[in-house]
C-alpha cells in the first residue's frame, strides 16, 4: 500500500496544492465567473432591444466562441497578447466563453416571463430602462440561478486547462510535484478531491440562494 499511497507524501504536498486553489483556481472562477455573468446579461439583453443589424453581429460572434474549444481561445490569445500576464489572459477568456452559454440561459429567462408583466409595466408608466430594472432582470435572475451555477461550476472544472498559458494553477502544481518526485497519486488524488469538495459547495451555496430568492 505504501508504494501507491503515501500519508507522507500526502502532508508535503497538500499545502501547495490548497495554497494553488486559493491564489488561482478559486481566483480565475470567481472573477471569471462575474465576467461572465455581466456580459452575458448584456448580450442577453442587447439581443432583446437593439435591431437586427446591431444584434446580429454579436450573436454570431457568441456563436463563434461558444462553438470553439476554449483551450485554442486561450492560446490564441495568450500568444496574440503576450504582454497581459497568464492569469489575466485566463481569466478574461474564461469570463468571455462562459458568458455565451450565460447569456442563452438569461435570454431564456427573460423570454419566459409573462407578457402581462411587460404590459403592467407599461401601464404604470413606468420607463424602459426602470422595467428591465426593477421587472425584468430580478425575475429572469431568479428563474435561472440554478442552469447559471452550473456553468460556474464547469467553469470551476475547466480551470485546469490554464496550464496550457504556464498559469501555475492546482493541477499544474501536481504535475510539478510529480514530475519532482516521480509519484503522482497523491497530488493528483488530493487535487481532485479539493475539486470535489468546492464543487460541491458552490452546489449547496447555489441551492441556498435560490431558495431564498424564492422566498421574494
Amino acid at each position: 500500500m505504501s508504494d501507491i499511497w503515501s500519508w507522507d507524501r500526502a502532508a508535503e504536498v497538500f499545502p501547495d496544492l490548497l495554497m494553488a486553489f486559493l491564489q488561482v483556481t478559486l481566483v480565475a472562477t470567481v472573477l471569471g465567473s462575474l465576467i461572465a455573468a455581466v456580459l452575458g446579461l448584456v448580450v442577453a439583453i442587447i439581443r432583446r432591444v437593439m435591431p437586427k443589424w446591431i444584434s446580429m453581429p454579436i450573436h454570431a460572434v457568441m456563436e463563434f466562441i461558444r462553438m470553439t474549444p476554449v483551450v485554442i481561445q486561450l492560446l490564441f490569445v495568450f500568444y496574440t497578447f503576450n504582454n497581459l500576464s497568464g492569469m489575466t489572459i485566463g481569466v478574461v477568456v474564461l469570463g468571455v466563453h462562459y458568458a455565451t452559454y450565460m447569456a442563452e440561459v438569461y435570454r431564456s429567462g427573460i423570454d419566459a416571463i409573462p407578457k402581462g408583466q411587460w404590459e403592467a409595466s407599461t401601464a404604470l408608466s413606468m420607463s424602459r430602462t426602470r422595467t428591465w430594472v426593477k421587472v425584468i432582470i430580478p425575475q429572469a435572475v431568479r428563474t435561472t440561478l440554478p442552469a447559471l451555477g452550473t456553468w460556474v461550476i464547469s467553469m470551476f472544472k475547466d480551470t485546469p486547462f490554464l496550464t496550457v498559458i504556464f498559469v501555475g494553477e492546482m493541477v499544474r502544481e501536481a504535475e510539478r510535484y510529480g514530475s519532482r518526485t516521480f509519484t503522482y497519486t497523491e497530488a493528483l488524488v488530493l487535487a481532485g478531491l479539493i475539486f470535489l469538495v468546492a464543487s460541491y459547495g458552490t452546489s449547496v451555496l447555489l441551492r441556498k440562494m435560490e431558495k431564498r430568492l424564492a422566498t421574494y
